[in-house]
């Protein structure tokens, strides 16, 4: 397959890959870099095609996921703040006097249950969607430079 792809085609089609890593510098840089970049060259290359289309599949995917957990977990965590507040963490009733204000904590007033199980869960699953992206998105880059046409796995194709 690399000897009908130019360079220029696995060259382009790697960065638009590697620029999916740009949200971390960038607010919403992982859609809008290889936006830009697909739509530009989408016409003209269809390698160029199939690797935006992946890219772009990918991490929408990705943000659908993140979001999912992020309403799972929302839940719980907000069935834990007023156990904070009332009794627990930072008992308002410690601060009952305006100029001596008492900082002590009692551990036996946290009441960490089977509630906190879920966000323990949903944090561990967003590091590995974290690690999941970086990883594939380097294999994404490194393969399609080699002229290897990639597909990311847990992809929702979204754009056909």
């Amino acid at each position: 397959m690399t000897e009908t792809l130019t360079k220029h085609e696995r060259s382009l089609s790697a960065v638009i890959h590697a620029s999916t890593l740009s949200k971390y510098f960038i607010p919403f840089g992982n859609f809008l870099l290889p936006l830009v970049l697909w739509i530009a060259n989408k016409k003209e290359h269809s390698f160029v095609d199939y690797n935006g289309k992946q890219a772009l599949n990918f991490q929408i995917s990705l943000l659908l996921y993140s979001i999912i957990l992020g309403i799972i977990s929302v839940p719980f965590i907000l069935g834990f703040i007023p156990g904070i507040f009332d009794g627990g963490l930072l008992d308002i009733r410690d601060y009952n006097e305006f100029n001596n204000i008492n900082f002590h904590f009692i551990g036996e007033n946290l009441h960490f249950g089977w509630w906190l199980w879920p966000i323990g869960i949903t944090g561990l699953l967003q590091v590995a969607l974290f690690i999941i992206n970086i990883v594939y998105t380097i294999l994404a880059t490194l393969r399609t430079n080699e002229g290897q046409y990639f597909k990311y796995p847990i992809t929702i194709n979204f754009i056909k």
